[in-house]
């Protein structure tokens, strides 16, 4: 009878063929002709994933070799036709014009114990081995995994959060449509609080707000390097760039304004406007810096305070070409351009566009 039902899908009568491996299922369900040619069936019926499970079963149970070299055949033509119709997807997925534009893919952390079985999914959607994607996704923090155009990472976000897999896309357009405002100080704090800040083109001005608006804080360091002269293994004199310092950054985030309130130690003006900190003039600026956070912290007991800048830049920084789209407002004396700066901004306006959406 698998003579005949081999002649029924030679001749693609696949009807008579699914009658005759109905019997042929219940005389000798196990026999390895019969799983094959049910493979098959349910290939030609687009049951793809029985399929597929049916011939990976065959090249781990049968020693027949006619029957592992057609079920590695079939499990290729069926590799090739998931490829082929990813590939007509991917392309629908960016055929609207503002698909096309550059954006950034995030994975957000998952628990260990939800490692397991996501890691098998994301190889899976992904095209990777499980090792590798279990690497891949986070425990801590966010992780830049993929950047491109936003369509086709929207195809692949939608594919994991569908997975149970946390993620989310932007466009870098998104990012640069935030206004970034750069506070000098505080003028008042009740009833509600006005900072005397620079706007994108240095402008100097003021801007009210309630309390409540601000929904989050962004806190980060990022590094100041210098050129120092040291000596290489053989002795001889070298110059190298090293990070000699750190600047602390603090975002207060108005999504409903769709604008950041950013400070940092080195460029706030303790000295003036509201009295926050006695004997500023005094104190060590790494004194008044922790000060005013604490004031802040006083102010603000609902915000939350997203501090996981810098593992997020640890798979970040390496992006030259996506960062260099993005206006960092950040105004460092820096001898030399870095990504940090585009990382930071980056990092808080992901955070603001997660907010307000």
């Amino acid at each position: 009878m698998i003579e005949q039902v081999a002649i029924a899908f030679e001749h693609k009568d696949y009807q008579t063929a699914a009658k005759l491996l109905k019997q042929l299922l219940v005389e000798s369900p196990e026999h390895p002709w019969v799983q094959y040619y049910l493979g098959r069936l349910h290939e030609v019926s687009e049951k793809y994933q029985d399929a597929e499970k049916i011939y990976r079963q065959l090249l781990r149970d049968t020693r027949n070799a006619k029957i592992v070299t057609l079920a590695r055949e079939a499990l290729r033509r069926l590799q090739e036709m998931e490829l082929e119709e990813r590939q007509r997807a991917i392309s629908q997925a960016k055929s609207e014009p503002n698909d096309t534009e550059l954006g950034v893919l995030v994975l957000e952390p998952l628990n260990n114990e939800m490692k397991a079985e996501a890691s098998r999914k994301f190889a899976q959607i992904m095209q990777l081995d499980p090792y590798t994607a279990r690497l891949l996704l986070p425990s801590r923090g966010w992780r830049l995994y993929r950047t491109g155009q936003v369509g086709e990472l929207k195809f692949y976000g939608k594919q994991l959060q569908q997975a149970g897999i946390p993620c989310f896309w932007a466009t870098i357009a998104q990012i640069q449509q935030i206004q970034v405002y750069q506070v000098k100080y505080f003028q008042e704090c009740t009833p509600q609080a006005t900072v005397v800040c620079r706007n994108e083109v240095n402008q100097l001005g003021s801007l009210t707000f309630d309390w409540s608006e601000v929904t989050a804080r962004v806190v980060g360091l990022l590094p100041i390097f210098e050129e120092v002269v040291d000596r290489d293994v053989r002795g001889k004199l070298e110059r190298k760039t090293q990070t000699q310092d750190y600047t602390q950054f603090c975002d207060l985030h108005i999504p409903g304004r769709r604008c950041i309130l950013r400070l940092y130690d080195h460029g706030y003006e303790f000295q003036q406007g509201l009295e926050i900190i006695p004997q500023a003039s005094q104190n060590t600026i790494r004194i008044n810096w922790n000060s005013l956070s604490s004031w802040i912290d006083q102010q603000l007991p609902d915000a939350i305070i997203w501090s996981d800048f810098t593992s997020f830049a640890d798979t970040t920084l390496d992006q030259t070409e996506m960062l260099s789209h993005i206006k960092s407002h950040i105004h460092l004396l820096r001898r030399e351009k870095t990504n940090w700066d585009s990382a930071f901004q980056l990092y808080s306006g992901l955070v603001l566009l997660k907010d307000a959406n």
